[in-house]
């Protein structure tokens, strides 16, 4: 048995928990990569939408995960996370409503209604 074999353990059984587990890292380990990618581009550090989406779908999938292997640690430690996550996209769609409704023409009312 290799090390690799030996520090998986049951993994071979393909316990669904374990999948949605390294799926939920998965997804923050994307968006640690997205945050990099997006700032190599720009040559300084930014961090672009996808990154709070791939927080969200990190977060929600570990919390799951968390809540399975009823660990508080883990459950408080994601609960919270997803809040700043919601927080964050939250504060993204209210700027992109702002920046839509101020680029938006007004309509006037013609003059003759009066």
């Amino acid at each position: 048995m290799t090390l690799v074999q030996s520090a998986m353990g049951g993994i071979a059984l393909l316990n669904p928990w374990v999948v949605i587990g390294f799926v939920g890292q998965g997804l923050f380990t994307a968006r640690f990569l997205t945050q990099w990618i997006a700032s190599e581009r720009v040559g300084r550090s930014v961090v672009p939408t996808v990154f709070w989406t791939f927080s969200i779908c990190g977060g929600v999938t570990l919390l799951a995960y968390a809540l399975y292997r009823q660990d508080p640690v883990f459950i408080v430690g994601q609960a919270a996370g997803l809040l700043i996550y919601a927080r964050n996209i939250y504060f993204i769609l209210r700027e992109r409503t702002a920046a839509r409704n101020a680029a938006a023409p007004v309509a006037e009312a013609p003059d003759n209604l009066l």
